[in-house]
């Protein structure tokens, strides 16, 4: 894939996305609030959701350059949610859906994460921080608890241990804790985050695309699936041209 074309993507009111030869990059733009994730921007999430079903690519999801990623969902919104918004998963089901897109994800995250905005860097399926970016989940100080994927999502990244620490105890996970648990790929600095971002992104890209999905949806596969669904996509890939090509052009490289 190349990565030769940039263009303004559909317009969003509370989003700004860059068309790229092989990924795009979003852009929270809700700044006045910190990104506080409301109503409009969930339905801009889930119509970019549906553009990147329709036509897959790797996406970079950023906060902007203030130094906050997303401070969590927006309170006024929230604290006139009843029963049955919580029973919709308003949040959780745009998260799942992110999670759930065909192609990687990629959160660069710069400042706070904060809340429902810490889950939307979760449902990603990698991140990049900066050394002033910082995790956190306050809801139970708010009278109710992560309840858009912290509570599962966390366990799985962490392991049991850390993610109580962090949904009970209330401790806030910085750039380096991060990177020492394995929740962020890299920490740079914040001048340089959209470029470590792209970087990455393109090394992706150059592998195959269809490898690259289906790895992604042996990673993402209840455990139980496994080792069948290994088996069957392997044998999906094993009578496809481009491993061929890819291996071909390998062996070709290896001659002496």
């Amino acid at each position: 894939m190349q990565d030769d074309d940039t263009s303004a993507g559909p317009e969003h009111s509370t989003l700004r996305i860059e068309e790229h030869g092989d990924h795009v990059e979003v852009t929270l733009n809700r700044p006045d609030t910190r990104n506080a994730i409301d109503a409009a921007m969930i339905s801009d999430l889930h119509a970019l959701c549906a553009e990147l079903e329709r036509r897959p690519r790797i996406m970079i999801l950023t906060g902007g350059s203030d130094g906050v990623f997303a401070g969590g969902a927006d309170i006024g919104q929230l604290r006139d949610r009843g029963r049955d918004d919580a029973l919709a998963g308003i949040n959780l089901h745009l998260f799942n859906r992110i999670r759930a897109l065909p192609m990687p994800t990629l959160a660069a995250v710069d400042g706070y994460a904060l809340g429902g905005g810490a889950e939307l860097s979760y449902a990603c399926d990698l991140r990049i921080a900066t050394p002033r970016t910082k995790f956190g989940q306050p809801e139970p100080g708010l009278g109710i608890i992560a309840g858009a994927g912290a509570t599962f999502r966390l366990v799985r990244l962490l392991g049991e241990s850390v993610a109580k620490q962090i949904l009970l105890a209330g401790e806030w996970i910085d750039a380096d804790r991060a990177l020492a648990l394995g929740l962020v790929h890299s920490v740079v600095d914040p001048a340089g985050l959209q470029d470590a971002a792209r970087a990455l992104a393109q090394k992706m890209a150059r592998t195959s695309t269809v490898a690259l999905r289906m790895t992604k949806l042996a990673v993402d596969a209840d455990e139980a699936a496994h080792p069948q669904i290994d088996l069957a996509i392997q044998a999906l890939l094993f009578e496809d041209d481009e491993k061929h090509r890819r291996m071909t052009d390998f062996l070709e490289r290896k001659k002496p």
